[in-house]
């Protein structure tokens, strides 16, 4: 779609307002008009003396239609304050000429980011109530009131969880870039095992001095672990004794507090053992997440995973006989040649082995999956919606409730990503790394330390190479970047 903004710079609005509301469309700037029956939005920004207009004007499928907000400003209102205000009307005057062109509101309005939550989150901190919070989502945003509702108890969880941490507390990540095989949807981080095997025994190494290094950091900062998350890839595809030598080494080394939240992705069935589980307790790895995504065999082959449902329940049933594990277990709603009673008919049977957390995925087809290269068989969007309105009704009733909340570009629908847990059983982690409460320091391949500076909110990032090849030629490098860390934090 070709994109004219007038008056204004705000590239970032009017293009994610365009992946959000109308699928399939990628940001094309030309001083060239465009074309009859060419897709293209102006989005235009006037200001005079304390007050402004924004005006959209959007062709679409050979029709127009037209949006437009006006907002005053403030003397005192500093370039950040500005900017806001001015993105939000760009994209509420987005919105009102797409909902007109397609005829249907879209469940999260205009709202458009990663991060959904922190609006609730910051209104609840500012002494609002649930009920205003909602109603600031409701009304400003054109949310839906389920959406409003689901963002505003994760922000409840969110408060709650600040609360409990201290100026010494901070989180940890280890990313672990290897899996059996690729899924289709995939974009994260990881490479088949059976590819890149010779590579595994070096990177393992190599994490383990960046972990002796990272803990000797946190000790001279002052600082000291609250949660652990191992994830990937599939950490599990480790054999049991690299597992336990990189434990160990966690263990030894790092400045974990006792009843730090330890959680590992154990991920695909095909890659746990009674040996593995075994190691977790003496190691205090406290949560694991087996993660079936589906339990259709056929949608299981169409996403290219060799395992099957079975495999499955074997595999919970065998960590269940390891009664300090908490489960999580992911689904994902909308996967290739799934259905609507396929997708009910999954939750059922997870919802039936009543693991602490369930965690419901959108499908989001990325630009690096070989989904987003081959294409595939998808359910619709109507269908996608359905699944999800299902997962709410039936996790309520279940007695879940949603704690931690997400969302991605390219996501069907336009939907949502989000985590349900049995009372008190939050994954504070993925909270806290979501929502940006304190520092993550992340270990491994693709992951990407955040330090947050508790006073201003300001974050600073600093990545790991993403694949483990370069990861493993980096690694001098790798460790020089955590002595620059200690300052920062």
């Amino acid at each position: 779609m070709k994109l004219y903004l007038i008056g204004h710079e705000y590239h970032y609005a009017v293009e994610q307002m365009m992946f959000t509301l109308l699928a399939g469309q990628r940001p094309e700037y030309s001083t060239l008009s465009p074309e009859d029956g060419e897709n293209a939005l102006f989005s235009t920004l006037s200001q005079t003396d304390g007050h402004a207009s924004v005006s959209t004007r959007l062709l679409w499928q050979g029709k127009e239609y037209f949006g437009e907000t006006h907002f005053d400003t403030r003397a005192d209102w500093d370039k950040i304050q500005t900017d806001r205000a001015a993105q939000r009307e760009i994209k509420l005057s987005f919105y009102q000429a797409a909902v007109e062109a397609l005829g249907t509101a879209p469940a999260w309005g205009a709202l458009t980011g990663v991060r959904p939550v922190k609006l609730p989150t910051r209104h609840l901190q500012n002494g609002g109530d649930f009920s205003s919070a909602c109603a600031q989502l409701e009304q400003e945003y054109h949310v839906s009131p389920l959406r409003a509702s689901l963002a505003t108890q994760c922000a409840q969880c969110s408060v709650d969880l600040q609360k409990s941490l201290t100026d010494d507390d901070v989180s940890l990540y280890v990313g672990i870039p290897f899996c059996p095989t690729r899924c289709t949807y995939c974009s994260f981080v990881s490479a088949s095992v059976t590819r890149t095997l010779k590579l595994v025994p070096p990177f393992v190494e190599l994490l383990c001095e960046e972990v002796k290094k990272t803990g000797e950091m946190l000790k001279q900062a002052g600082k000291t672990i609250s949660t652990l998350y191992m994830g990937g890839g599939t950490p599990t595809t480790l054999s049991a004794p690299q597992l336990d030598h990189l434990l160990t080494v966690m263990e030894t080394y790092l400045p974990i507090q006792d009843g730090a939240e330890f959680t590992v992705e154990a991920g695909r069935p095909d890659t746990i053992t009674r040996e593995k589980l075994a190691l977790f307790q003496p190691h205090n790895v406290n949560r694991i997440s087996i993660n079936p995504q589906t339990m259709e065999n056929h949608v299981l082959r169409a996403m290219g995973r060799n395992h099957t449902a079975e495999d499955i329940l074997d595999s919970f049933h065998l960590a269940r006989e390891f009664p300090t594990l908490e489960i999580n277990m992911d689904l994902i709603a909308g996967l290739p040649e799934d259905s609507l009673a396929g997708f009910c008919g999954s939750l059922e049977q997870i919802l039936a082995l009543r693991p602490e957390n369930i965690t419901v995925h959108t499908l989001a087809i990325k630009k690096g999956s070989t989904l987003a290269k081959q294409g595939a068989d998808l359910p619709s969007t109507e269908d996608v919606a359905a699944m999800l309105d299902f997962a709410w009704h039936t996790l309520h009733e279940a007695g879940y409730r949603p704690y931690y909340l997400y969302r991605q570009k390219y996501i069907s629908g336009g939907f949502e990503n989000i985590s349900w847990c049995l009372p008190n059983k939050e994954n504070r982690y993925n909270i806290i790394m979501m929502e940006e409460i304190h520092s993550v320091i992340s270990l491994g391949a693709g992951g990407i330390t955040r330090v947050v500076e508790k006073d201003t909110g300001a974050i600073h990032r600093i990545s790991n190479p993403k694949y483990p090849h370069d990861y493993i030629s980096s690694h001098e490098k790798i460790l020089g970047q955590k002595d620059s860390l200690k300052d920062l934090l």
